[in-house]
């Protein structure tokens, strides 16, 4: 089969080259691989270390070819949107079945593959921020995909929505998905909120602190600015009466979340938001075009036609 494979002497440490075809285990299904997705992080914040030959990639949909030995999963033929964290950048990929979801037929198979880690990323980090309903939350890099996704499911449960871009352009589309209202960085942000799901780090999770209402709660999910944070905690003190930041991780198994967002999406309540689509041997566009913030949203890359 062909893949992406990891290989530290070429662009972005990628090369299409040959690989064997994986071997799945008992509690796997092999899956033909449809489109699979670029996440910032793992462009980013790419390893050198990791071994050549290596097929990396987190999120992948495509069709089910030989179902789980153990008779876990969906039949032959089933479509279905997985993760794991490696081997989704490739015409086949093994995956554990409490790792994917069905996607139903009326749902698009290749948007799916945008669903895993940015999709349940926004969905756990929400969760963490509590109940909701009539409360204020601020979603820091709101243009990406996780922020396009928290937008969404912050206003699904009943919050009102700030969604903070990093320029005018970049807030495009937002207030469709939910946000009551968008703005150029915490800072410039009037009043304060209940709840935060910051993507960004360094100066603006600190802002974003700042801005917390007593018993308020930070999810620091990412850090695309690629900036430490140092918080003034005197200060922050002095602005309200207690507040906590939580270091946010993915929790897995994902299959369970996968599934209620793949059933919001077919019901109309959640978009996709796929920002970039290409074939896959236009990955180095794809990969230049995340890292330089030209994609709101999502960048999916296509392999091969669904049936």
């Amino acid at each position: 089969m062909r893949a992406l494979v990891h290989h530290r002497a070429d662009e972005h440490m990628l090369r299409m080259d040959g690989a064997p075809v994986p071997e799945p285990g008992p509690s796997q299904a092999l899956v033909r691989v449809v489109a699979f997705s670029f996440n910032f992080g793992e462009v980013a914040f790419r390893t050198p270390e990791l071994p050549d030959g290596t097929i990396p990639g987190w999120d992948a949909a495509g069709i089910v070819v030989t179902p789980a030995a153990d008779g876990s999963g969906p039949a032959s033929g089933a479509r279905v949107v997985t993760f794991g964290w490696a081997g989704a950048w490739a015409e086949f990929r093994a995956v554990d079945t409490d790792e994917l979801a069905v996607v139903p037929d009326g749902v698009d198979l290749g948007s799916t593959a945008a669903l895993p880690v940015a999709g349940v990323t926004a969905l756990q980090a929400v969760r963490r921020l509590g109940p909701l309903l009539g409360r204020r939350v601020l979603v820091t890099g709101a243009s990406g995909g996780v922020g396009r996704y928290a937008v969404q499911l912050a206003n699904l449960a009943g919050a009102e929505v700030v969604a903070s871009v990093g320029s005018p352009g970049r807030g495009k589309g937002l207030l469709a998905l939910g946000a009551t209202e968008v703005v150029i960085g915490p800072q410039t942000m009037k009043g304060r909120v209940d709840g935060v799901v910051d993507n960004v780090g360094g100066r603006q999770l600190a802002e974003a602190y700042q801005r917390l209402s007593s018993g308020g709660v930070v999810a620091a999910v990412g850090m695309a600015s690629k900036e430490p944070t140092t918080i003034d905690f005197e200060q922050a003190r002095t602005g309200h009466d207690r507040g906590r930041i939580e270091t946010f991780n993915i929790s897995v198994p994902l299959g369970g979340d996968l599934r209620y967002l793949v059933r919001l999406a077919a019901q109309g309540r959640l978009e996709i938001p796929v920002g970039w689509r290409g074939g896959w041997h236009s990955y180095e566009e794809a990969i230049g075009q995340l890292l330089n913030r030209q994609v709101p949203g999502k960048a999916v890359l296509d392999v091969q036609e669904s049936d």
